[in-house]
Protein backbone atom coordinates (compact mmCIF):
# COMPACT_ATOMS: atom_id res chain seq x y z
CA UNK A 1 0.00 0.00 0.00
CA UNK A 2 1.46 3.39 -1.23
CA UNK A 3 0.93 6.35 1.16
CA UNK A 4 -0.20 10.01 -0.56
CA UNK A 5 2.30 12.36 0.32
CA UNK A 6 -0.25 15.96 1.30
CA UNK A 7 -0.54 18.64 -0.87
CA UNK A 8 1.88 21.24 -0.42
CA UNK A 9 0.53 24.63 0.71
CA UNK A 10 2.03 28.04 1.07
CA UNK A 11 0.17 30.52 3.18
CA UNK A 12 1.74 34.19 2.57
CA UNK A 13 0.44 36.76 4.61
CA UNK A 14 3.02 40.01 6.05
CA UNK A 15 1.20 39.66 9.44
CA UNK A 16 2.98 36.38 11.27
CA UNK A 17 0.14 35.52 13.33
CA UNK A 18 -1.87 35.56 10.71
CA UNK A 19 0.45 33.02 8.13
CA UNK A 20 1.24 30.64 10.72
CA UNK A 21 -1.91 30.42 12.09
CA UNK A 22 -3.45 29.59 9.57
CA UNK A 23 -0.41 27.22 8.49
CA UNK A 24 -0.82 25.40 11.59
CA UNK A 25 -4.70 24.49 10.63
CA UNK A 26 -3.56 23.63 7.15
CA UNK A 27 -0.59 21.15 8.79
CA UNK A 28 -3.53 19.42 10.88
CA UNK A 29 -6.48 19.06 8.39
CA UNK A 30 -3.54 17.00 6.43
CA UNK A 31 -1.75 19.17 4.34
CA UNK A 32 2.47 20.05 3.90
CA UNK A 33 1.84 23.78 5.01
CA UNK A 34 4.57 26.63 4.84
CA UNK A 35 3.83 30.02 6.35
CA UNK A 36 5.51 32.73 4.88
CA UNK A 37 5.63 37.04 5.70
CA UNK A 38 7.54 37.97 2.38
CA UNK A 39 5.99 37.25 -0.91
CA UNK A 40 9.53 37.14 -2.34
CA UNK A 41 10.77 34.29 0.56
CA UNK A 42 7.85 32.41 -0.84
CA UNK A 43 8.66 32.82 -4.87
CA UNK A 44 12.38 31.76 -3.89
CA UNK A 45 11.10 29.07 -2.47
CA UNK A 46 8.53 27.95 -5.17
CA UNK A 47 11.94 27.85 -7.27
CA UNK A 48 13.30 24.35 -5.62
CA UNK A 49 9.68 23.59 -4.89
CA UNK A 50 6.50 24.39 -6.25
CA UNK A 51 3.50 24.12 -4.13
CA UNK A 52 -0.24 22.80 -4.91
CA UNK A 53 -1.40 25.35 -3.59
CA UNK A 54 -1.14 29.06 -2.86
CA UNK A 55 -2.98 30.91 -0.09
CA UNK A 56 -2.03 34.82 0.39
CA UNK A 57 -3.63 38.28 1.41
CA UNK A 58 -3.81 41.02 -1.16
CA UNK A 59 -2.89 43.90 0.56
CA UNK A 60 0.53 43.47 1.46
CA UNK A 61 3.69 46.01 1.30
CA UNK A 62 6.26 45.41 -1.31
CA UNK A 63 4.01 43.30 -3.51
CA UNK A 64 0.52 42.25 -3.11
CA UNK A 65 -1.43 38.96 -3.68
CA UNK A 66 -2.66 39.60 -7.11
CA UNK A 67 0.93 40.28 -8.17
CA UNK A 68 2.52 37.34 -6.32
CA UNK A 69 -0.12 35.10 -7.75
CA UNK A 70 0.87 36.27 -11.15
CA UNK A 71 4.44 35.67 -10.40
CA UNK A 72 3.23 32.32 -8.99
CA UNK A 73 1.44 30.97 -12.98
CA UNK A 74 5.06 31.71 -13.75
CA UNK A 75 6.96 30.00 -11.44
CA UNK A 76 4.54 27.21 -10.55
CA UNK A 77 1.97 26.54 -13.61
CA UNK A 78 0.03 24.25 -11.67
CA UNK A 79 -0.22 25.78 -8.31
CA UNK A 80 -3.78 26.83 -7.75
CA UNK A 81 -3.99 30.18 -6.05
CA UNK A 82 -6.83 31.32 -2.87
CA UNK A 83 -6.51 35.03 -2.10
CA UNK A 84 -8.01 36.42 1.13
CA UNK A 85 -8.69 39.84 2.26
CA UNK A 86 -10.15 42.40 4.80
CA UNK A 87 -9.45 45.49 2.28
CA UNK A 88 -12.17 47.45 0.34
CA UNK A 89 -9.28 48.16 -1.90
CA UNK A 90 -8.80 44.75 -2.98
CA UNK A 91 -11.75 45.27 -5.77
CA UNK A 92 -9.09 47.49 -8.27
CA UNK A 93 -6.59 44.75 -7.95
CA UNK A 94 -8.56 42.28 -9.06
CA UNK A 95 -10.08 44.09 -11.65
CA UNK A 96 -6.69 45.39 -12.89
CA UNK A 97 -5.81 41.48 -13.17
CA UNK A 98 -9.49 40.42 -14.66
CA UNK A 99 -8.65 42.96 -17.57
CA UNK A 100 -5.53 40.85 -18.00
CA UNK A 101 -7.31 37.26 -18.33
CA UNK A 102 -6.86 36.49 -14.74
CA UNK A 103 -9.64 35.36 -12.32
CA UNK A 104 -8.59 34.57 -8.40
CA UNK A 105 -11.13 33.82 -5.60
CA UNK A 106 -11.17 35.82 -2.75
CA UNK A 107 -11.88 34.90 0.53
CA UNK A 108 -12.99 38.04 3.24
CA UNK A 109 -10.99 38.32 6.18
CA UNK A 110 -11.17 37.03 8.93
CA UNK A 111 -12.50 33.30 7.55
CA UNK A 112 -13.61 30.95 10.03
CA UNK A 113 -11.13 27.31 9.13
CA UNK A 114 -13.97 25.53 8.02
CA UNK A 115 -15.04 28.18 5.48
CA UNK A 116 -11.04 28.14 4.28
CA UNK A 117 -11.07 24.17 4.36
CA UNK A 118 -13.76 24.65 2.40
CA UNK A 119 -12.49 26.73 -0.07
CA UNK A 120 -9.80 24.73 -0.67
CA UNK A 121 -12.31 21.52 -1.24
CA UNK A 122 -13.76 23.31 -3.96
CA UNK A 123 -10.31 23.80 -5.39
Amino acid sequence: MSETKPALVYVVDNEPIIATTLAAILNLSGFKATAFTAPLEAIAAAKSDCPSLLISDVAMPDMNGVELAIRFETTCPTCKVLLFSGHVTTHDLLMAAHEQGRDFQVLAKPIHPSDLLAAIRKL
